[in-house]
């Protein structure tokens, strides 16, 4: 037995409409904290490779993962390792 979808009307859509720019917002403000981050990563990057330094730091990588995990759960070490995988290139 199936449903009709029921349609979103009057204040319902005003609300959606006001959540999703709340959204949108949020969306700007991760953006611009992903390229920050990004900026600090490439950074760290170039100074370990001045001083002969590896561009990979695992015990590092490993703490950010973890506390991604912590914070959000499987996906959220997902989202780490993304963000990780940007700052530093592909292996």
């Amino acid at each position: 037995m199936s449903t009709a979808p029921v349609a979103v009307t009057g204040s319902a859509t005003d609300r959606i409409a006001e959540l999703r720019d709340r959204i949108d917002a949020c969306d700007a403000e991760i953006i611009e904290l992903v390229r920050r981050r990004l900026a600090v990563s490439h950074e760290i990057g170039e100074l370990r490779r001045s001083t002969g330094g590896t561009r990979l730091n695992l015990a590092r990588e490993q703490q950010v993962l973890a506390r991604f995990r912590e914070a959000l759960g499987a996906d959220g070490a997902a989202l780490g390792m993304l963000l990780l995988r940007q700052g530093r290139g592909a292996l």
